[in-house]
C-alpha cells in the first residue's frame, strides 16, 4: 500500500504534544513525516528536523512558506499536523486548506465558533479531509461501547454522566501569582479563548459523550468555578446537559481535581442496562444488564465488534495506552485519506471531523454564555 506523506507545524523539541502526534501517526506504516515549522525558532526547528531524520530543504521558517512550498512540490505533503496555541489553529488550517493540503488538528479548533464555521466551509468547498484528535475517543472499547448502543444493548438513552477531571492546575501553580509573573500561556485568554478548562477538557468530555452514545448536546446550564482566583478563566467546569427526546445529562471537568491526573469517564443509562468507561481503566467496559450482573468487556476479545476489535495494538490484558489512542485516529484518518487519493469507497472507519471540532466550539461558547448570564439555558444552534 502506497504511504502518505506529512508534515508536521509546531510540536519542536521540548514539546510534549507534538511527540505524542508524531508517535501516533506513525504506529500504523501508513505516513511518513517529510517536511515541518517545527518552532517559530528556525535553529531550534532544523534541531527537531535532525532528532526525526527530516531533511533540511524541507525545513521552513514559518508555516506560509511551508504551505507554498509544499502544494507546490510533485512529491508534497499529503496533509498537515497542526499541534501549536489554541490562537494559531484557525490561521494555519486555513492557509493549509487553501493550498489544498489535507489537515489533522489537535483540539480546540479554532477560538471563536464563527472562526470554527469558516473553516469548515473551507473544507467542504475543496473536499479537504480535516480530521480533530480528541484523543480519548480514540481506545478501541469506546468503539465497542458505540457498536453496543446502535444494536440496542442498553435499550433507550436514560441518562449520561460524562466526566474528565485532571489535577495538572492545582499541582503546578502557585495559590498566590508573585507580582509581575508571567503565566504560561494556557492561562492567557487572548491565547486560549473564553474558556480554559472548557475548552481544554470539557470539549474532550463533550465529544466522548457523542463518539460513545451518538447523542449530540442541545442545551447547557453551566456553572464555572477559578482557582486560584486571580486565573482570568476558569478551571473547574460544571454543565447540565439536555440531550433532546427527554435524555438528561451531566458534565464535569476540572483541573483542579487533587488526586485525579487524568480520569476521564462515562456512564451511560439505558432502559435495559448501562454502560461505564474510565480512562484509569482504557481497555475495560462495564456493561450491565437490568436486573443482571455487571460484565467486564475487555478490548480485543473475541466477542467485541469488528470495528473496536481491528484498532487493538496490543493482547488481551496488554492495555492499549495513550499513544495507541491518538494511533487508532490517525489509522483511520490515513487509510479514508488514502481511499480518496487512490480514488477508491473508503472503508466506514469512524474519526474526529472538522464537523465535531465546530460542535466543539459550540458547546464552548454556549457554556461561556450560560455562566456569564447567571447559569441559565443556552441553545446550541446547529
Amino acid at each position: 500500500m502506497k504511504k502518505l506523506t506529512f508534515g508536521m507545524v509546531g510540536g519542536g523539541q521540548g514539546a510534549f504534544i507534538g511527540e505524542i502526534h508524531r508517535r501516533g501517526v506513525l504506529l500504523n506504516d501508513l505516513a511518513e513525516m517529510k517536511a515541518g515549522c517545527f518552532s517559530r525558532n528556525y535553529d531550534k526547528s532544523l534541531k527537531t528536523a535532525e532528532a526525526w531524520s527530516i531533511a533540511p530543504e524541507r525545513v521552513y521558517h514559518t508555516y506560509q512558506e511551508m504551505a507554498e512550498a509544499e502544494a507546490g512540490r510533485a512529491d508534497g505533503i499529503d496533509f498537515v499536523i497542526i499541534v501549536t496555541p489554541n490562537v494559531s489553529h484557525y490561521e494555519i488550517a486555513k492557509c493549509f486548506m487553501e493550498h489544498d493540503i489535507h489537515v489533522m488538528c489537535d483540539k480546540p479548533l479554532a477560538m471563536t465558533t464563527v472562526q470554527a464555521e469558516e473553516l469548515q466551509t473551507i473544507a467542504k468547498e475543496r473536499d479537504i479531509q480535516f480530521g480533530m484528535t480528541y484523543t480519548y475517543t480514540g481506545y478501541p472499547i469506546i468503539r465497542q461501547a458505540r457498536e453496543m448502543i446502535r444494536n440496542g444493548a442498553i435499550g433507550d438513552i436514560v441518562h449520561v454522566r460524562v466526566q474528565h477531571p485532571e489535577d495538572w492546575v492545582i499541582e503546578s501553580v502557585s495559590p498566590e501569582q508573585e507580582k509581575d509573573a508571567k503565566l504560561p500561556w494556557r492561562f492567557d485568554p487572548a491565547c486560549v479563548g473564553s474558556g480554559l478548562c472548557t475548552g481544554d477538557l470539557a470539549t474532550h468530555a463533550e465529544q466522548m459523550l457523542v463518539q460513545f452514545t451518538g447523542l449530540h448536546v442541545k442545551r447547557v446550564l453551566a456553572m464555572f468555578d477559578i482557582y486560584p482566583k486571580y486565573l482570568s478563566l476558569e478551571t473547574n467546569t460544571t454543565v447540565l446537559l439536555d440531550l433532546g427526546d427527554g435524555i438528561q445529562g451531566e458534565l464535569w471537568a476540572s483541573q483542579i481535581a487533587i488526586g485525579k491526573p487524568c480520569a476521564a469517564g462515562i456512564y451511560v443509562i439505558g432502559t435495559e442496562g448501562a454502560l461505564e468507561w474510565n480512562h484509569e481503566t482504557p481497555s475495560i467496559l462495564r456493561y450491565t444488564k437490568r436486573n443482571g450482573t455487571t460484565q467486564i468487556l475487555e478490548a480485543g476479545r473475541e466477542y467485541t465488534y469488528k470495528e473496536s476489535s481491528r484498532l487493538c495494538y496490543a493482547s488481551v490484558g496488554h492495555h492499549d495506552g495513550f499513544n495507541e489512542a491518538f494511533g487508532t485516529i490517525y489509522r483511520s484518518y490515513c487509510e479514508v485519506l488514502l481511499a480518496k487519493k487512490e480514488n477508491r469507497q473508503p472503508e466506514n472507519y469512524t474519526f474526529p471531523t472538522i464537523d465535531d471540532g465546530v460542535d466543539g466550539m459550540r458547546f464552548v461558547e454556549a457554556c461561556v454564555e450560560s455562566h456569564k448570564n447567571g447559569n441559565v439555558w443556552v441553545e446550541i444552534k446547529r
